[in-house]
């Protein structure tokens, strides 16, 4: 059985589906993608919040250590969890990537509230064992606040968290688990603010161009 990062959960309540309130931290500027076998999840990290956990994570997606894992775990309303990645992935992982899954990062615990689209770490009875794995809520979850460390948000993707909440699931102990892999095929990150830097060059090249352009047509006409 694939190691995973069991998260001590206790399912207490009625989860309201909800959303991040206008109050949630400044995201920093990288994106990251997951694309799955049921479409693309994108989200951006807290660093102000969560700064080695979002150090960390982020490495870990540029080592490509995400590919090939899977979520585990989808309940209806409440979270969808990643595995992970050193039990999770069904590609074998190099020593680098070995390397850096098998970290653990301190409790970055905070007064961000678990909403829907918030990522929220995974961990064991030590709140200090976070490593790969984490969840993406799907519904408001205030139980779980000040005792799982939230690092980031989802930025684009909730059709597909809709899709993951209709698939048919099992339960297993605690857990509700889908009954068919959901695949993170493969992943990828960029830079918003390094988008938005080559859109504006692109623009001054465009204006650069045409005020080129007009230049000589007015030298043409002034002097001929």
């Amino acid at each position: 059985m694939p190691r995973v990062c069991w998260i001590w959960w206790a399912l207490v309540g009625v989860v309201v589906v909800g959303s991040a309130s206008s109050q949630d931290p400044e995201l920093s500027s990288p994106r990251v993608v997951f694309q799955t076998n049921y479409g693309d999840i994108e989200f951006g990290f807290f660093p102000s919040v969560a700064p080695q956990t979002v150090e960390h994570i982020y490495k870990l997606v540029r080592l490509g250590c995400y590919n090939t894992n899977h979520f585990f775990r989808v309940d209806k309303g409440f979270v969808a969890q990643v595995a992970d990645v050193v039990g999770g992935r069904s590609a074998p992982m190099n020593e680098v990537q070995r390397l850096e899954a098998e970290k653990t990062v301190i409790g970055e615990f905070s007064d961000v509230k678990h909403v829907r689209g918030i990522l929220s770490m995974g961990r064991y009875a030590d709140p200090n064992s976070a490593s790969s794995s984490f969840s993406i809520l799907l519904g408001d979850a205030p139980h779980l606040d000040h005792q799982y460390a939230i690092f980031g948000k989802v930025t684009k993707g909730d059709e597909t968290l809709r899709k993951l909440e209709q698939l048919p699931t099992r339960k297993e102990g605690i857990f509700v688990m889908p009954t068919e892999r959901i695949t993170i095929l493969s992943s990828y990150y960029y830079d918003r603010e390094m988008e938005n830097c080559e859109t504006e060059k692109s623009v001054l090249k465009r204006r650069l161009t045409a005020s080129v352009v007009e230049i000589e047509r007015q030298r043409m006409k002034c002097f001929p």
